[in-house]
């Protein structure tokens, strides 16, 4: 270490760290040295060589894996994610569409459950006062993967109210699994005609970190979708998205002048 040097230690092995990764000396997936390595190569201290670390995940450059170490990450061009009412098919998973669009292998998992919808949600949904303990939504969780890489975060719910009863209760259940919200309720005559959607970025949670397999404490894009049909709210959902991976792309068709 250059002890002339008026930086923090931990900024000057940062540097060092950085600059086998820029040279291809340290290549995605390779290894980072544990903390207690670094202290032992370098002389200082464990702290200091946690920081050190940190600095590299902050920017991207490796990431933090429970019990596995850290590893090197090397950025990469953000995929775009279309939003959009009008696409080239206007049916089936948007997701894969997208994914499609990028040559990546799209894929997800999923849970779902029955439960009552929690405040926030029943103002969402618009759904009357709760009685009792009766379930009324249905809740999917998913996790989005694009080349078996997790990639995006939802949680969706759907009264019960529009769906019970239906072929298409269950999102990823039945002849329309997977196929999207417009399709499946188009096929119980529920005509989706409208949609908002509300986007912000914060910290990631801890456990949605770990599920997009991001360091903690990495910044996520969030989006807070609701389907309408008239005015009549049918989905809404939470939509989570790595910063550095995805950049959100809008787009839609205008009316004849005169028409909103």
């Amino acid at each position: 270490m250059d002890r002339d040097d008026e930086r923090p230690l931990y900024l000057q092995v940062a540097d060092q760290l950085r600059a086998k990764i820029t040279s291809g000396e340290l290549r995605e997936g390779d290894r980072l040295p544990s903390v207690p390595g670094l202290a032992s190569d370098l002389r200082i201290s464990r702290s200091t060589a946690s920081e050190a670390l940190k600095v590299l995940i902050s920017e991207g450059l490796a990431v933090a894996r429970s019990g596995a170490g850290t590893f090197v990450r090397l950025p990469r061009e953000p995929q775009r994610l279309i939003r959009a009412w009008y696409r080239a098919r206007p049916y089936g998973s948007p997701f894969r569409q997208d994914m499609e669009r990028q040559g990546r292998a799209a894929g997800w998992t999923y849970d779902s459950q029955t439960i009552q919808a929690p405040p926030e949600i029943r103002n969402r949904l618009a759904l009357t006062e709760a009685e009792g303990d009766t379930e009324d939504v249905v809740r999917t969780h998913y996790v989005f993967t694009a080349d078996e890489e997790p990639v995006m975060l939802s949680t969706s719910w759907e009264p019960l109210a529009t769906t019970r009863g239906t072929a298409v209760v269950l999102p990823e259940d039945g002849m329309l699994a997977g196929r999207g919200v417009v399709e499946r309720m188009l096929s119980i005559g529920v005509v989706i005609d409208d949609w908002v959607e509300e986007v912000g970025a914060r910290l990631g949670t801890a456990d949605e970190c770990e599920q997009l397999k991001h360091a903690s404490g990495s910044i996520m894009v969030t989006i807070q979708r609701s389907y309408y049909a008239g005015k009549q709210p049918v989905e809404t959902a939470d939509i989570v998205v790595p910063a550095d991976r995805f950049a959100l792309v809008y787009s839609g068709k205008m009316g004849r002048t005169g028409e909103e």
